[in-house]
């Protein structure tokens, strides 16, 4: 069984949550305007981080706020990883400016999906994380083409899993347009989380059970039971004697 498990949110995106969230995670996750967010949400988002104790990391994307990032979008490769650059960049700066040391990036939506299947994509992520700061942590999908590149990088990778997602038995995430796709009950998502955490499983929308590595938790921080299932989540980890930290 892991001793500790990092549990992270995407923030700085509109949610009027933020706040009430941050004492129940150790990673946060923040959008650097091009989904999402400008320059004021990203200062303010961490200025709540460093209040709570939570590692603080870029949430980059590709520029599309018309479709919040979840819309794939066909673009060449050194504007990928300029883009890229540019976004870490921007919340590095501001961090430095109050204090904070950036942590981690995870790519969002769309280019969290492409990344994970892609290693063309993977690959240009990962160089454009080590050129900024070789130190940074890299957050994607467990069992997928990011953490192969961020290897090949020299990156520390997470392999990050999900609360409310179902998954296939290759041990990718179940499509959003299957109809299985979300786990919808609180109880079915902890059962989930703690068999990730306490047996390195996950059980497919097969039945079949799957090996996977669970070094960080995604959680989302919209919806109206947000925040108490934040807070349930991490109650639950704790009691079952893990530690929730943001690195071992």
């Amino acid at each position: 069984m892991k001793q500790w498990v990092d549990l992270n949110c995407d923030l700085g995106e509109g949610c009027t949550t933020d706040a009430a969230i941050m004492p129940f995670i150790s990673s946060a996750n923040i959008a650097c305007g091009y989904h999402a967010g400008n320059e004021e949400t990203i200062r303010k988002t961490l200025l709540l981080a460093k209040q709570f104790n939570v590692a603080a990391g870029a949430h980059p994307s590709y520029p599309d706020r018309a479709n919040f990032g979840r819309k794939e979008m066909e673009l060449p490769i050194q504007e990928i990883k300029s883009m890229v650059i540019a976004q870490i960049e921007l919340v590095k700066k501001i961090a430095e400016e109050i204090g904070l040391q950036l942590q981690h990036v995870k790519p969002h939506g769309a280019l969290y999906n492409k990344a994970a299947k892609d290693i063309n994509i993977a690959t240009t992520i990962a160089e454009a994380v080590k050129e900024v700061d070789a130190s940074l942590i890299l957050f994607g999908l467990a069992n997928s083409e990011s953490g192969k590149a961020a290897e090949k990088a020299g990156l520390n990778f997470y392999n990050e899993v999900f609360a409310d997602r179902t998954y296939t038995d290759e041990g990718q995430l179940t499509p959003r347009s299957e109809y299985n796709a979300m786990i919808n009950t609180n109880e079915e998502a902890i059962d989930q989380v703690l068999q990730m955490i306490s047996k390195g499983t996950v059980t497919s929308t097969n039945g079949h059970t799957i090996p996977i590595q669970a070094d960080t938790i995604c959680i989302h921080g919209d919806g109206e039971h947000a925040v108490s299932f934040a807070q349930h989540i991490n109650s639950i980890i704790l009691a079952s004697n893990i530690q929730i930290v943001s690195k071992a």
